[in-house]
């Protein structure tokens, strides 16, 4: 089946203004190729071999490439018109550089799976590696191995989003805790709880495609009878108390999010939001301390930033 793909060349500053902005489109998958992310692969991938100059030339000048893509279904006169009317509403607010917006009809297969050859085990944290399916590493003592073929969902583990969020992860999370996972994606938060001690997991995510990957995820990594899944928006779906919620989503989301997520936390639970780009950190502190959070810590790597409270 051929799909169009929209290919948008913008700034990493404005990556999660467009990056929301395509999923109100009808988009059936996302690829963000961000220079900060060949960056840190190329210090952090030990599985890493030389770093290919052509590479290096297509992320120059602070690039971002985001790439979009539509089912036969979508109606592409549409989805171009609000992407640039889009874009250029986005202009007021932040830097979106040249924005240049070119589409093209591609296979499904192709890409689909085209990107795995770049997808290589990641060490994160003290013991955390992330490791696609169709690759071997030689696990040892103590290192808590995700196993992902993330598909078209969102969560690799490449981005300081996710990452930040394992990292804190593995320092909170306590034997026999309760997890709420609010976009889960890919369903590594979830996953990554779990064999770090976590009890149970419910994962929730606007994306029903989440669904069916998250579910596949988890039955890889045996714990598919710790996990439950569904499709909804934000809480719509979400039922109980949990010791540990944790929210990787963006900075408008979980600013809608907030106000209502105390009733699914238990006394003293931790909630954990990330996603958010730095210069909407303010406006997601206000959020959370308006809402009678207190902030225990913040972390920040590259243009990203998570925030930790009770």
């Amino acid at each position: 089946m051929n799909w169009t793909e929209v290919t948008i060349f913008t700034t990493p500053q404005a990556e999660e203004v467009i990056t929301a902005l395509l999923y109100d489109t009808g988009v059936g998958g996302v690829n963000i190729e961000d220079p900060s992310l060949i960056d840190e692969a190329n210090r952090i991938t030990k599985d890493w071999d030389v770093m290919d100059e052509s590479i290096l030339a297509k992320y120059s000048e602070n690039k971002c490439i985001i790439k979009a893509y539509y089912s036969p279904e979508v109606n592409m006169e549409d989805v171009m018109l609000k992407i640039n009317e889009g874009i250029e509403n986005a202009k007021q607010f932040v830097d979106v550089g040249k924005a240049e917006v070119t589409s093209c009809v591609v296979d499904e297969q192709d890409w689909e799976n085209s990107w795995k050859q770049y997808y290589k085990p990641l060490y994160i944290g003290e013991n955390i590696v992330i490791k696609p399916v169709w690759e071997e590493i030689d696990k040892k003592d103590g290192q808590v191995v995700i196993e992902l073929d993330p598909g078209m969902a969102f969560g690799t583990g490449t981005h300081e989003t996710t990452r930040m969020c394992l990292e804190i992860l593995e320092k909170k999370i306590k034997t026999g805790n309760s997890v709420l996972d609010v976009g889960t994606g890919s369903g590594i938060l979830s996953i990554g709880a779990i064999k770090m001690g976590a009890e149970s997991c419910f994962a929730v995510d606007i994306d029903p495609m989440a669904v069916k990957i998250v579910k596949e995820n988890a039955k890889l990594n045996c714990v598919e009878d710790k996990i439950t899944v569904v499709a909804g928006n934000l809480t719509e779906k979400v039922s109980g108390k949990y010791d540990v919620v944790v929210a990787n989503i963006i900075a408008d989301a979980i600013i809608s999010l907030t106000p209502n997520i105390r009733q699914f936390m238990k006394e003293d639970a931790l909630y954990i939001t990330s996603g958010i780009i730095v210069f909407r950190l303010d406006d997601v502190k206000e959020k959370l301390e308006e809402c009678g959070f207190k902030i225990i810590d913040i972390e920040i790597q590259g243009d990203w930033a998570a925030v930790i409270c009770k």
